[in-house]
């Protein structure tokens, strides 16, 4: 019996677990937030909260989406399957009716499985429930986080033997809500001049934002930043008190937390692409269990690696269902795990009249993005389509330059996209008709075609019917 005892001990120690340790978890999902944070390298933007939890856990700068759509990556964050895969190629609401298939086993319903007490607050969207089913639905704005997390800290407190999962989804810093007269054109607010109790807003002068690359930088677009960039400061607000009831009521050293956006940021040529801003997003993790803190992990992880990565800290892994990711729970302290270097995307739909199969293979130096319905002009997102940072460009004619691209080129693609990211990270140079790469494209087309094949996607035929 001592020998057991002895052996168990150095298994704890092996693994950073103690004895008896309770393993809950909150998994934080922003809505359409690009790697806009001051740990993210951003000296303008405020979010101390961000920041202080990546200094205690491990931050990723290649962690991806694989879909730039709200309801498809959702599903995928909740399933550890790609949406071809799960059956959620699109949005769930309204007419557009995506739904999962009966078959796929979620995250909270095999947490629940496993003897989790599950709860739910903010933007679910996600369907059907009984697929994604919580024992908890808890009411809160998911325009404050602040008031979120005050809604749910009785969950977090109650007294139980069963550990806890709550999926915490705000609606910041989506388009739309609020007020914002002072901006050119109406729709398009990012929930800003409302009054929200305990948050205290942080605003930001358009002439201080920093223009990425691939957006103009126009006034349009400058206001419209500042105003996302004032509704993340509200969602790090309510971090940071999530954080303060997690040490009020014991559980800070017993909590894994996942921070995370469900893809990059809402403006043209960032949510519904499959370009780098669209699917590169934010994910911040902390371990209590690992002592190593301040990592920043260098692996390419994508949304497909979530569920996987929650069900082995659970230790509620199921042995007889598969899923298209795999855990990184092992990689948290360190710095450059070997063989996580190439990450895939699938993308179909956004709204239903957004059909636009895209498929992509990206590794730590090039990408291709296959283009199926290629013939077709790029479809837009309502919200992005009357944003005035695309609007005001859209008025100049096809040649206008939108960022690093011409409106024309922005809405009628290639069918292939190759990219060399160490010479060309703002994807301007497409590759792909150019002979002197032949060879490589070949070899990323025979990448993308294993993907596809091992992961049962019905548009694997279009290589071989057309």
């Amino acid at each position: 019996m001592r020998t057991i005892v002895l052996a168990l001990v150095a298994i704890a120690t092996t693994t950073g677990f103690a004895l008896g340790a309770e393993k809950n978890v909150i998994l934080f999902v922003t809505d359409d937030q690009g790697c806009d944070a001051g740990c993210y390298g951003n000296p303008v933007i405020k979010t101390p909260n961000m920041d202080r939890l990546a200094a205690e856990g491990t931050l990723f700068p290649y962690a991806f989406a694989t879909t730039a759509s709200c309801s498809a990556s959702r599903s995928v964050i909740l399933t550890g399957l790609f949406n071809h895969a799960n059956a959620q190629y699109g949005h769930m609401h309204s007419y557009h009716h995506f739904t999962t298939y009966d078959k796929v086993k979620s995250l909270p319903v095999l947490l629940g499985s496993a003897g989790y007490r599950t709860a739910s607050i903010g933007k679910f969207h996600v369907a059907p429930e009984k697929i994604y089913h919580f024992d908890t639905y808890l009411k809160g704005n998911s325009r404050n986080a602040v008031e979120m997390a005050e809604k749910s800290k009785d969950f977090i407190g109650a007294k139980s033997d069963k550990p806890f999962f709550l999926y915490f989804c705000t609606s910041d810093p989506h388009r739309g809500g609020g007020t914002a007269d002072d901006l050119p054109g109406k729709p398009n607010r990012f929930g800003n001049g409302k009054d929200y109790p305990g948050v205290k807003e942080v605003v930001y002068d358009p002439k201080d934002v920093i223009v990425p690359p691939f957006l103009p930088d126009t006034l349009e677009c400058r206001a419209e930043l500042a105003q996302y960039y004032q509704s993340v400061s509200r969602i790090d607000q309510g971090l940071g008190r999530l954080i303060e009831i997690l040490k009020e009521t014991g559980h800070w050293d017993d909590t894994l937390i996942l921070y995370i956006s469900d893809h990059g940021i809402a403006f043209p040529g960032g949510k519904t692409t499959v370009y780098e801003p669209g699917l590169r997003c934010p994910c911040i993790v902390r371990d209590p269990y690992v002592k190593k803190k301040d990592v920043v992990c260098n692996a390419m992880v994508s949304w497909i690696d979530i569920t996987p990565t929650i069900l082995d800290f659970a230790n509620a892994t199921p042995t007889k269902y598969k899923f298209q990711g795999r855990s990184f729970l092992s990689i948290l302290d360190k710095e450059n795990p070997k063989g996580w270097d190439d990450i895939n995307a699938s993308h179909t739909f956004h709204e239903i009249t957004m059909y636009y199969p895209m498929r992509v293979v990206r590794d730590r130096k090039h990408k291709l993005i296959w283009n199926i319905a290629y013939p077709l002009p790029y479809p837009f997102a309502s919200d992005l389509w009357a944003a005035p940072t695309w609007q005001s460009v859209w008025k100049d004619g096809p040649d206008a330059k939108y960022g690093q691209r011409s409106v024309k080129d922005y809405i009628q693609r290639p069918e292939f996209e190759l990219y060399d990211l160490e010479k060309d990270p703002n994807e301007s140079k497409n590759l792909a008709d150019d002979p002197a790469y032949g060879s490589l494209l070949d070899e990323m087309k025979g990448k993308l075609k294993k993907f596809q094949n091992k992961t049962k996607d019905p548009w694997v035929l279009k290589w071989t019917y057309e």
